[in-house]
């Protein structure tokens, strides 16, 4: 009733067998349990369609904003490519001129003293430098994060995400220590003259886009400067546009001590991060340059792709385009919702970053399975599974908007009528994990 059978190609086949033998076989198995073995092909703008053909996905997940830009965004590989006739990764033993170029940019950009950046390839390597700055900087261990937030999967950045993605290899320290979020007192009691840092999404996507209450950014960065320590925003999914604003903690009226980039810093393109730091912070690194080092952390191609990413998303252009596509999409979701009222009970939102919250931690699985079956590609938030991420590219349009909405209108019937039935088999629990 609920599952779209296709004949996959030859090809696709023999590719899946690929992936389960030297791979995932469980991931393998599991998109096979739920009829979605899908194999990534062309992909363009907003839409990823499957290596035979036979099915394609507008993308409302861009793979956490990855994708603000769409895929293969063409400004963005035409500068790639113009700059492979002249760059490479580079040295990072040696200075370079994109490096300093980029950063210099970014400091332009972002408020305050963030004047500093530290390069890297991953938004967990970016978390665990920022984490290892704040240590050396304060001479203190303890760093305090959000119970649900999520920040990573490395060392450092693994322990101050949910215990479902640490415990299974060990990695659980009493350094680190969790709060809930928007909730003020739980952090005093535990902001002790032993806490290096305090670090948060600006809004925390896989928990499900909670806002952050009024003053309480604010509040949290007062509380850290009492106790001496750190704050630590980051805008991995958060920033580069997607709330309207180019730094999503400029709706909250704070400047954070560090500021972490990821995923949209690609382009969706170049792997590429960054860790911003205060002015003051550089002073960890006055003894000795090398301790820190990341051998394809900012490299040269990437930082032109960067650059060009900047200056797209930037642009006051770009800004109001976002802003725009954010109250159109804010009114038809509104219709959808009181349509729908009995499972979707109401909208997370600033500017695109929104969530769709549902009846109960059993309908995000439904709606995300559902959403797939009518071509939308939309990922439940997995630390509340009762939310769904809708994280489009920042270039939408109109028209694009106007598709979403008559397809989710179908996914939305059909995930009812899935939840009801996962509610009949109890014991079996969620669809999806």
């Amino acid at each position: 009733m609920f599952f779209k059978k296709d004949t996959p190609s030859e090809e696709k086949n023999s590719l899946i067998n690929l992936f389960k033998n030297h791979i995932s076989p469980g991931k393998v198995a599991f998109f096979k349990k739920y009829h979605m073995d899908f194999v990534m092909g062309h992909r363009n703008g907003s839409w990823l369609c499957d290596l035979d053909g036979t099915k394609k996905l507008f993308n409302l997940h861009s793979n956490g904003g990855v994708f603000n830009l769409g895929h293969r965004n063409k400004e963005i590989s035409d500068v790639l490519k113009s700059q492979l006739n002249f760059y490479d990764i580079g040295n990072h033993h040696l200075l370079s001129k994109p490096r300093a170029k980029l950063a210099a940019l970014l400091a332009k950009l972002l408020p305050g003293n963030l004047n500093y950046t530290i390069f890297g390839v991953s938004g967990g390597e970016a978390i665990d430098t920022a984490i290892k700055v704040a240590r050396a900087f304060t001479k203190r261990t303890k760093i305090i994060s959000v119970y649900g937030g999520y920040h990573g999967h490395t060392g450092l950045a693994l322990q101050t995400g949910d215990m479902s993605y640490r415990v299974p290899f060990l990695f659980d320290s009493t350094d680190f220590i969790q709060v809930p979020f928007n909730d003020l007192e739980s952090l005093k009691a535990v902001l002790k003259n032993d806490v290096a840092a305090v670090i948060l999404e600006t809004i925390p996507a896989t928990l499900g886009m909670l806002m952050p209450e009024e003053d309480y950014l604010k509040t949290v960065k007062e509380l850290c400067q009492s106790n001496k320590s750190l704050l630590i925003l980051d805008e991995v999914q958060a920033g580069l546009g997607r709330t309207g604003k180019l730094w999503a903690f400029e709706h909250f009226d704070v400047i954070p001590d560090m500021v972490v980039l990821a995923k949209g810093l690609s382009g969706g393109i170049y792997p590429i991060t960054a860790t911003i730091i205060n002015d003051k912070l550089i002073d960890v690194f006055k003894d000795d340059p090398f301790i820190h080092i990341s051998t394809s952390g900012g490299a040269e191609l990437g930082c032109a792709v960067v650059q060009k990413v900047l200056e797209i998303t930037a642009h006051v252009d770009f800004l109001k385009h976002v802003n725009s596509m954010a109250i159109l999409f804010a009114e038809v979701l509104q219709d959808l919702q009181k349509k729908h009222n009995s499972f979707f009970r109401g909208v997370r939102q600033k500017g695109l970053m929104i969530g769709l919250e549902l009846t109960d931690s059993l309908a995000g699985p439904a709606l995300t399975k559902a959403a797939y079956d009518n071509d939308l590609l939309l990922i439940y938030a997995n630390n509340d599974t009762s939310v769904v991420q809708l994280l489009p590219s920042l270039v939408i349009t109109e028209t694009d908007i106007a598709y979403i909405v008559k397809q989710l209108d179908k996914a939305l019937k059909q995930a009812k009528l899935l939840h009801k039935a996962l509610i009949l088999k109890k014991g079996l629990g969620q669809l999806f994990k």
